[in-house]
């Protein structure tokens, strides 16, 4: 057997196992060195023969004790200016330092003067009411009254003549506008009947003109006819030498004078019937025009006299309730005259409650004017440091309020611990705090656990990185210099760990 090639199989096999035992010591180690690795660069090596303590790790954030208050105003105050800020980022403030004047504080301070002039008011009309009516004020509020009663008088008789004259010019106008209509409805009528009657003259004159032509027409034709034939006889007779040409040529004549009358009374008659025509035609259009010329007219008087009624109608409305207004606000006036007389009269204890009610309701107004323009001042809850301005002078206030303050005097680190180690958390643990923002490591005490488990809301951002861990909040307090150190980083992400006892 080949002993080189025994041998070989072997040694690969001894050398993976001495590999694999190197991984998994070296994976020990890593994980014992990362438990602690955020606070090795601070820290002094740790002897071999002394076990490091065990501890809980963890991501958290710096905060105020307390945690950082937000000033904003009330909610009637809501969308106002900053008039003055009086302080700047990085500022100390004292509990109820004066920290900003919003523009609502002139006027809420006009407000206040307002309701404490209210309140003197008030008391000097207690003071009246107590002191009871003088003589000369039972005599003025009567002189009053009776004024009151003369202007009512005065008044409604004046507006009573308003509407009597109103209705007297609506009765004359519309009175002659009505005859104007039978005025027009008459002349109307005259015209109309007197062409007609035109008509009528034109047409019967027509028909006798017309029948007396067409009688000489008939006159003529028959002469006509008696020419025609005289004519015809004086012609045999010519030719067979019985008269003389003279006589022949004459019965002609009166033949031919005969036909041209006959043409002649027939244009004549075409004359007189044109004649006739166009007159009647005319005389038809004339009584169309009056016809239409009238009912024009009528209508529109007709329309004139609606006017008039509309209009006289309106006013008369008008009139009468300007005359009702007048009664109702006269009897109002004297009624309230004559409860004033009666209350200067007399001191009832009615009237000493209700003016001390006055008091009552002025001083409540003024209370709640002073709150008022208490809250356009904006003043520091309690001591602390200014950390954000959010809003500045000039600016109407944002969604974030006014300015972030903080008791950074103490600060705190809000660790997020797994809900798996919450157990190994308790009261009074000493706490180690790392980051990468300052140098060294912080000194804290474990103050407060949270008693319910919340959302991570702290990240690595490593890769793999769990986000949707859950997560029990714990307070460490730091320690005074710790605190003075981190005083100006709010927010600031860092790594804690918790030394278990």
């Amino acid at each position: 057997m080949n002993f080189q090639a025994w041998i070989e199989p072997k040694n690969r096999l001894v050398i993976g196992m001495a590999i694999a035992a190197s991984i998994i010591t070296s994976g020990t180690a890593f994980y014992g060195i990362s438990q602690f690795a955020p606070l090795a660069k601070n820290t002094e090596p740790l002897r071999a023969e002394i076990p490091p303590p065990r501890k809980i790790t963890a991501l958290g954030r710096l905060e105020p004790q307390g945690e950082v208050v937000r000033l904003g105003v009330s909610q009637s105050l809501d969308g106002d200016r900053i008039s003055q800020l009086l302080v700047k980022e990085g500022d100390r403030v004292k509990a109820g330092q004066l920290i900003a004047i919003l523009d609502a504080r002139d006027r809420l301070q006009s407000v206040l003067d307002e309701t404490q002039e209210k309140v003197k008011v008030a008391r000097s009309r207690l003071a009246q009411v107590k002191a009871g009516a003088k003589s000369g004020e039972l005599a003025a509020q009567s002189a009053t009254i009776a004024k009151l009663e003369a202007e009512l008088q005065g008044n409604k008789t004046a507006q009573q003549a308003t509407v009597d004259r109103l209705q007297a010019q609506w009765q004359g106008d519309r009175t002659a506008q009505q005859a104007t209509i039978s005025r027009i409805t008459a002349q109307w009528q005259g015209e109309r009947k007197a062409q007609q009657a035109t008509i009528s003259r034109i047409a019967a004159q027509w028909q006798g003109e017309k029948t007396a032509q067409i009688a000489a027409i008939d006159k003529l034709q028959a002469e006509f006819n008696n020419a025609k034939a005289e004519d015809f006889r004086h012609q045999q007779l010519a030719g067979e030498g019985a008269i003389s040409q003279s006589v022949r040529d004459t019965k002609r004549l009166a033949l031919e004078t005969s036909r041209q009358e006959i043409k002649e009374a027939q244009a004549n008659l075409s004359r007189i019937n044109n004649t006739a025509k166009q007159q009647l035609e005319e005389a038809q259009a004339n009584l169309d025009r009056i016809n239409n010329t009238a009912k024009q007219q009528i209508n529109e008087a007709e329309a004139n006299l609606t006017r008039i009624n509309s209009t006289s109608i309106q006013q008369l409305n008008e009139a009468q309730a300007t005359l009702k207004r007048i009664q109702e606000t006269g009897i109002e006036q004297l009624e309230e005259a004559k409860s004033t007389l009666d209350k200067i009269a007399e001191v009832r204890p009615v009237d000493v409650q209700a003016a001390e009610a006055e008091i009552e309701s002025a001083i409540a107004q003024v209370k709640r004017a002073q709150t008022e323009l208490n809250q356009a001042s904006i003043r520091a809850p309690n001591a602390g440091k200014i950390l954000k301005i959010h809003t500045r002078a000039g600016e109407k206030i944002s969604d974030d309020g006014i300015i972030d303050l903080g008791k950074t005097d103490q600060m705190v680190v809000v660790a997020e611990i797994y809900q798996t180690d919450i157990s190994k958390i308790k009261l009074g643990q000493k706490a180690a705090v790392i980051s990468q923002a300052f140098s060294g490591e912080l000194q804290g005490t474990v103050k407060e656990i949270a008693l319910k488990v919340s959302k991570q809301n702290v990240f690595s951002n490593q890769p793999g990185e769990n986000l949707d861990s859950r997560v029990v909040e714990v307070k460490i307090h730091l320690n005074p210099e710790a605190s003075k150190q981190v005083a100006g980083l709010t927010n600031l992400q860092v790594q804690v760990a918790i030394k278990q006892n």
